[in-house]
């Protein structure tokens, strides 16, 4: 197998972009790995909401005992893996 070495991150994302790792990598010797403190990234954004939209989320958030943001979140990871599973079988 080749050993690589590259000189920062981009060059490394663009070679993997146009290569197969199997040609570099010998995946029958890998092992699992397991990072359990590793946080997926995250972008903060800016939502506008109609002022009565947002205080029923923040009341069904309270219902659960959740900050509002987090149940937002919940709720749009439900709707878009539905929409996904939905657009798949069409």
């Amino acid at each position: 197998m080749k050993k690589l070495k590259f000189k920062n991150e981009n060059l490394e994302r663009n070679f993997w972009s146009k290569h197969d790792s199997t040609d570099y990598i010998d995946w029958k010797k890998a092992k699992r790995a397991i990072f359990p403190k590793l946080k997926p990234s995250v972008k903060t954004i800016s939502i506008r909401l109609p002022e009565i939209m947002l205080e029923e989320l923040k009341l069904l958030a309270n219902k659960r005992d959740v900050p509002y943001q987090s149940l937002l979140k919940i709720f749009l990871a439900e709707k878009i893996k539905s929409e996904l599973v939905h657009t798949a079988k069409v």
